[in-house]
């Protein structure tokens, strides 16, 4: 009997897993595997909201694998060393796997290929983790895009791949040890965001399924409403791979609203395929300035705490810490308050982000870190986003941040937006700070900065 074992990454899912179809198709028995890799564990000291959240995740494999007939393995160490022993010891003629962009994706992809030929083992790279994989679409004498409205235009021309169903079954060696999954407090070093959301594959459609009656429709006018929330709020399952991209565009697709989110999953497309072409991205300027950044850690520590003194980037920011999770528009503000109001380096605003969102896909935490900063992928690097017009504009009653600031909460309307303008009693009874900087000369310094080429 052929057996083939699937390397489980950022694929968390069996329906339209290409890897996972693949596998059962052509083969009797199929070997799921994820490793809990030690080298991304140590990072950040396993950054507790992604790990509870991965928990989710897999406990909700195991049980749609189990449901088919398998069973979920489970190993710790490094994937490639684990993968390997596991195919030897199942006899696995082939090791399929979802393919992914980051440098260390890329290492590890080489590093199987190369202990695959030792072995004489087959391995089957397969597409997922986008709707249209980096370098599918390419410009005319490039090897990537640079800006993203070209990129959208070649992007929805782009055939599609045909969406793969869930296997029926599935056969597991019956010697295998299975492993377990430990709970979250053995793999990071503190406590999840208290209102963290669920993880996993039937989580995740739920949400969808509520996004598409109830929130699609209005998505293109609603999105950047702070109050309303009126996002999908599936970033974490893209990221953990719980749904297929390709599969939520065709739900999408042809419907009011669709147009407008087809466009966001292709500006996540368009960071992969920026990544994939430039792996440094992660440390390494797109476009340099010629920044000099201030070092500042009372700075960085106002604004990591959500105390800037600003409503709207404190809001946020709280959001962040409570959830796991900031609204799109919110990101935007916080991060070019931190970069062109602080003046502070946006791989500082990028680490905080890692530390925290249970979605921080490198590729789109660093691409949108530097579109803000203004050393990727913006047409216009000098802008700076004024957080009180921002807040007028999209908080205009003040909900959004009387909802995440609560030392505010007494104070009405719009006018929570700008406290300094408030009577010398009443700022004295908020318990709430003072601004950090004067956003305007701030901002014209930064102008300037920019203007004369150097930071």
């Amino acid at each position: 009997m052929s057996t083939a074992l699937i390397l489980f990454t950022r694929d968390l899912r069996v329906r339209d897993q290409p890897a996972l179809a693949a596998a059962a198709r052509t083969a009797d028995r199929v070997v799921p595997l994820f490793v809990l890799d030690d080298e991304l564990l140590r990072r950040r000291g396993g950054s507790p909201n992604r790990v509870a959240f991965l928990r989710d995740c897999l406990r909700d494999l195991a049980a749609s694998l189990h449901a088919r007939g398998g069973r979920l393995v489970v190993r710790r160490g490094d994937p490639v060393e684990q993968a390997l022993r596991l195919a030897r010891e199942a006899g696995a003629e082939a090791i399929h796997l979802s393919d992914d962009v980051s440098a260390y994706a890329r290492a590890r992809r080489r590093r199987l290929k190369e202990g695959c030929v030792e072995e004489g083992i087959e391995l089957c790279v397969h597409p997922g983790v986008t709707v249209v994989e980096p370098g599918e679409v390419v410009p005319t004498g490039g090897d990537h895009y640079r800006v993203f409205t070209p990129y959208w235009r070649a992007w929805r021309e782009q055939p599609r791949r045909k969406l793969e169903q869930a296997p029926r079954r599935l056969a597991l060696p019956g010697d295998l040890r299975a492993g377990r999954i430990p709970p979250a407090r053995e793999l990071s070093d503190g406590e999840p965001s208290p209102r963290l959301p669920g993880g996993g594959e039937e989580a995740a459609r739920r949400r969808l399924e509520r996004w598409l009656l109830g929130g699609l429709g209005g998505y293109e006018i609603g999105r950047d409403d702070l109050a309303a929330g009126a996002t999908s709020h599936l970033s974490a399952d893209l990221h953990f791979g719980c749904l297929s991209p390709a599969a939520i565009l065709g739900r999408v697709e042809g419907r009011p609203g669709g147009e407008a989110f087809a466009r966001q999953l292709c500006w996540r497309d368009f960071h992969h395929q920026v990544m994939a072409a430039r792996p440094d991205l992660p440390s390494a300027d797109y476009r340099s300035r010629g920044d000099r950044w201030r070092r500042s850690k009372r700075l960085a520590d106002a604004w990591r705490r959500g105390l800037t003194g600003y409503p709207i980037v404190d809001a946020g920011m709280r959001q962040l810490a409570g959830e796991g999770y900031m609204h799109n528009r919110a990101r935007m503000i916080v991060a070019s308050f931190l970069t062109k109001t602080l003046y502070l380096d946006w791989r500082l605003g990028a680490a905080h982000f890692a530390d925290l969102l249970v979605d921080a896909d490198l590729a789109n935490n660093v691409g949108n870190w530097q579109w803000v900063a203004g050393t990727g992928n913006d047409t216009r690097p000098n802008r700076v986003l004024n957080p009180i017009r921002q807040a007028h504009r999209f908080d205009p009653e003040g909900e959004y941040v009387r909802r995440y600031v609560p030392e505010l909460a007494g104070v009405a309307g719009g006018a929570v937006h700008e406290p300094w303008r408030l009577g010398a009693e009443v700022r004295r009874g908020l318990d709430y700070p003072e601004p950090v900087v004067d956003h305007e000369a701030a901002a014209a310094a930064f102008t300037g900065l920019r203007a004369g080429g150097r930071g």
